[in-house]
This record gives structure tokens, C-alpha cells and sequence, in this order.
């Protein structure tokens, strides 16, 4: 069974951190849809709060978890690639689509990172426009732009 706990951050708002079977499933903000699960603070997804708050105090630049994210295979292949993108370097959603083998799938590249269960530890934030907008994020572009200045690319 899923268990999913909550946490109050002063950077982000409240956001919940999911897990599975030893896995990090879901971490999300407050304004997104939670996932079916039992409320459980786990051993796990302490450990996941605990790396994310070093990442956002700036002690942390990699997160090391077992991650599982749902979601189609192409989904899963562009959450692969983005968590290659490292802290304080961004992509374009052109550069995540040729790196995948479809150099015209920007849109669809688009789409899986709005789906990305897994916010902030999958690092969609990292992914900007061709000519190096903020464009979309599902947190919110105040976090984007938050999550890209704490990683020193604004």
C-alpha cells in the first residue's frame, strides 16, 4: 500500500512525499492532486524530507533515493533523461526530445515533464524554452523560478 506524509517548507508551502514497496513514488506541492495513499510518515520518506531539506538549506546537489514514478514508457524515459540534467545546468525541451531520439518532440517532451510525479528529486525545473524562458511548471513558476535561483542558474 501507498503511504504518503506531509511536510510544511518555508521555500515550497506544504508538499507531500509518497512511497511504495521501498520506493519514492510521488513528491508533490499542495496545489497538485495527492496520490491514493495511506497517511505514514515511513522510515523512507523521511529520509527523502530530510535530503530535500538539505538540497533546499544548499548542502545537498544530488538526491540519492530509490525512485519508482508511474507513468508511460516514454514518461519514464524523459524523467530518466531529466534526472542526467546536473544541479545548476539547465535543458531546452528541444535538447531533452533529441537526446530521447525525437528531435521533434519538444510538445510531448513538455507533456511527460507536466506529469512528473516526482517534483524537485526528478529535476523538471532544470527544463526552460529554446530561448531560455521559464516556461511551465506544475508546482507553479514562482517555485520554478525559486528552484533555478537556488541552484544559481537566475
Amino acid at each position: 500500500m501507498k503511504k504518503v506524509w506531509y511536510y510544511e517548507t518555508r521555500e515550497l508551502g506544504k508538499i507531500g512525499i509518497a512511497e511504495e514497496e521501498g520506493a519514492i513514488t510521488n513528491l508533490f506541492f499542495e496545489t497538485e492532486q495527492p496520490p491514493q495513499a495511506e497517511p505514514e510518515e515511513t522510515e523512507l520518506i523521511q529520509r527523502a524530507y530530510i535530503q530535500l531539506r538539505e538540497y533546499l538549506d544548499g548542502k545537498r546537489r544530488e538526491f540519492q533515493l530509490p525512485l519508482k514514478p508511474e507513468g508511460t514508457p516514454f514518461q519514464i524515459k524523459d524523467w530518466n533523461e531529466l534526472c542526467k540534467i546536473p544541479y545548476g545546468e539547465t535543458r531546452s525541451y528541444g535538447e531533452i526530445a533529441a537526446a530521447l531520439g525525437k528531435p521533434k518532440g519538444a510538445r510531448a517532451v513538455g507533456h511527460a515533464n507536466h506529469r512528473n510525479p516526482i517534483s524537485v528529486i526528478i529535476p523538471c525545473h532544470r527544463v526552460i524554452g529554446s530561448d531560455g524562458t521559464l516556461v511551465g511548471y506544475g508546482g507553479g513558476m514562482d517555485k520554478k523560478e525559486f528552484l533555478l535561483k537556488l541552484e544559481g542558474i537566475l
